[in-house]
């Protein structure tokens, strides 16, 4: 039992530092710097929305007159005191343009928000199969190595027995260091795979392991449809922005109509000992501040989201054309690799066999080698190809990898 108590302590970091399967990661990392910085962008937008709605606060004044002066009005018997209360009125629809502007914020906002999510997945899954690949690299260069090294004893037991120069067990040692040389970077562009990975997971402990490969989930059916370039995350944001910019625009412009303030007010006149009313109202006159500056800068930003609205439109329809074609050109890509492959083991284990023969020099039995492994390289690469166009597809289409809609 002490044991058995000791292996599972030993083993539950471990396993806690394997990656869950990315739909549960998805999930899990709600609370990630960037998750959150996108949603409190919606909250401050709605703050502003709601501030927008608030109407200008009243003025309340006393103001005494006629006292403290010459005779007469040497004392206070004189004097005449005014309570007064002031209220702004916004006219000219500033007040509903205000409003128009911190709703379309807020719908902006969100639409960025949702924008921000779609391609929060969409990194996250290129970096857990960022840190798939990296796995897959090391194993392949790991059987290069081994490889490697049957190719070094297979040409020192030749030179042993006289059949070959020691010129060729030299060749195979050079050529099994440089394999190995090889993995040692292989080593380093995983861990800062795994680290990237974590990082943009918000976890304060460093990924070791995956649950599952990414390279080898298929798009779910319904995914590979059509893609409509007006439903994209991204081009409803620039349409959602730019109408967000017009509205400010508006808004703008409204504040250059001056306000009106509505006077009331009661003054005590304490030598007559008599109650009167005041009334009165102000308007500001409008010549030095006329908000022209602000027009000016809400045109610019209109006319920039304007066109950030154009080049999205353009980048949506670009996208959602090729999005079936490279799914299609990956999938051909991947099957073409795969039958080199064969071909280069076949090679690799013929060459092999004719060189512990002695019937075929070491160059051949490398070469066929490093065949290979290009050739298990360029599957590998095919397969990342493949993997991006149907990441690619899912993002354009809100979705999840394995098909489910991002909310």
């Amino acid at each position: 039992m002490m044991g058995a108590t000791c292996v599972a302590a030993l083993c539950a970091p471990a396993q806690a530092q394997v990656a869950p399967p990315f739909a549960t990661l998805l999930r899990q990392t709600a609370d990630a710097p960037r998750r959150i910085e996108s949603e409190a962008e919606v909250r401050r937008y709605e703050g502003l929305a709601r501030q927008a709605r608030a109407r200008p606060n009243p003025t309340i004044g006393v103001l005494t007159e006629n006292v403290a002066g010459s005779s007469p009005y040497r004392g206070v018997d004189r004097a005449e005191t005014t309570l007064q209360y002031s209220q702004p009125l916004e006219i000219g629809g500033k007040r509903s343009a205000r409003i128009a502007a911190g709703e379309a914020g807020v719908a902006a906002s969100r639409a960025r928000d949702h924008d921000a999510k779609i391609r929060y997945a969409y990194d996250l899954a290129r970096a857990y199969a960022a840190a798939d690949v990296a796995d897959q690299r090391i194993m392949l260069v790991e059987g290069e190595v081994e490889q490697a090294q049957n190719i070094l004893r297979a040409a020192r037991v030749l030179v042993d027995a006289g059949k070959e120069a020691r010129l060729r067990a030299l060749q195979a040692e050079a050529a099994l260091n440089a394999v190995t040389a090889d993995l040692e970077g292989t080593k380093a562009d995983r861990i800062a795979a795994y680290a990237r990975l974590s990082a943009l997971a918000g976890v304060d402990e460093t990924f070791t392991g995956l649950s599952e490969s990414l390279l080898t989930v298929p798009v779910a059916a319904p995914a590979y449809g059509p893609v409509d370039p007006m439903t994209s995350s991204s081009f409803l944001a620039a349409q959602a922005e730019r109408e967000a910019a017009e509205r400010r625009l508006t808004a703008e412009q409204k504040r250059a109509i001056p306000d009106v303030t509505a006077i009331v007010g009661v003054r005590r006149l304490d030598y007559e000992n008599a109650t009167a009313l005041t009334a009165g109202v102000s308007i500001p006159l409008n010549i030095f501040d006329r908000n022209r500056g602000n027009i000016a800068a809400s045109e610019a930003e209109a006319q920039a989201a304007a066109a950030r609205l154009a080049m999205a439109r353009n980048d949506a329809i670009a996208e959602a054309r090729a999005a079936g074609a490279q799914i299609a050109a990956a999938q051909s890509r991947v099957a073409a690799a795969e039958a080199s492959q064969r071909t280069a083991e076949e090679t690799y284990r013929l060459a092999r066999i004719a060189y512990e023969a002695g019937k075929s020099p070491l160059v051949e039995l490398l070469n066929a080698r490093q065949g290979l492994g290009a050739a298990r390289g360029i599957v590998l690469d095919a397969k990342v190809a493949s993997f991006e166009a149907r990441a690619q597809l899912a993002r354009l289409q809100g979705r999840t990898l394995s098909g489910g809609e991002i909310q």
